[in-house]
Parts: structure tokens; sequence; C-alpha cells
């Protein structure tokens, strides 16, 4: 694992875009775009601090993961391997490796992506419920109503009351 560099843009968008393709039909097709992640929306997440980290094999990066810091908790962004090295255990290396350097860690997901939510989960990840979840999501993330009414929120530190 290592940190990427501006050099790894291209790969960057090129495996969100074709780790994302699973995400059709769990996304409501109005929050849908093509591609996936534009560069234009990855210069401003990177401008926001999201900071990747790659998988590399054989010399290529293989799966990306971001973090970000914003006010008093640390944000798992953009999380994709490709999907020709999914299974292998990378995408468990990078959070684990991310979620190693912060306290409190969350993350946003859509609702209908059980997929990914599972993996949050075996990773010790636990869904936080509403209320705190819709309050969550106004503080931490700059999204949609629609994506904050489809989507999902899971911390690595277990949820006070309901």
């Amino acid at each position: 694992m290592r940190a990427c560099t501006a050099a790894d843009r291209p790969a960057i968008l090129a495996i969100v875009n074709a780790a994302a393709q699973v995400y059709r039909g769990a996304i409501p097709d109005d929050c849908w775009h093509e591609p996936y992640m534009s560069e234009e929306e990855l210069e401003r997440e990177i401008a926001a601090g999201v900071e990747f980290s790659g998988w590399e094999e054989d010399g290529a990066l293989v799966g990306v993961m971001g973090m970000q810091r914003v006010r008093d908790v640390h944000l798992v962004r953009h999380a994709y391997v490709l999907p020709s090295h999914q299974g292998r255990g990378i995408g468990g290396r990078l959070l684990a490796s991310l979620t190693s350097r912060a306290d409190r860690i969350l993350i946003g997901t859509w609702a209908d992506a059980t997929w990914a939510i599972r993996f949050y989960e075996r990773h010790g990840f636990v869904l936080v419920p509403d209320p705190q979840r819709s309050e969550l999501l106004g503080r931490y993330w700059t999204i949609s109503p629609r994506q904050l009414e489809t989507s999902v929120v899971l911390s690595n530190v277990a949820p006070r009351g309901n």
C-alpha cells in the first residue's frame, strides 16, 4: 500500500469507474451518472482534503481508498478495487491501514449496497440508526437530499442511544 500522487489520478478514475458499475441498480436512477466519477469530481474531492491510498500489484494500482478529515471525524471515501482483483483481501487491507490512523471513522454508502455494508460490518463497523444517520450525513457530507434519504452511515464507534 502507498500514498497516491497526482500521477495516479488517471488510475484512480479508472478503478473507481470500473468498480462502481456494481452500484448500477443499487443507486437510484435519479442519482446515477456516467461516468460515476468524473475528472472534475476527483479534483474537487482532492481539493476538499480526500487523501487517496492505493494497493499496487505488479507496478499498477488495483485498489484505492480515500480518507478525509472533516471536523472531529475521518471519513472513508471512495473505496474501490478493480473487479478483476476483488475477493483477494485488498479492500480489507486498505481499510485496516487507513483505519489504524484515526480514532473516530465514519463511512457513508448507499442503503441498497448490501454487499458494501456487509464488507464494512465484517471489518468492525456498525450501522448508525436514525435519527443519528441523518444528522451525521448532514453534518459531515455535502450530498443531495435524495442521496441523504437513500444512504446509510457506518461507524467504528458504537452509536449512543437511538
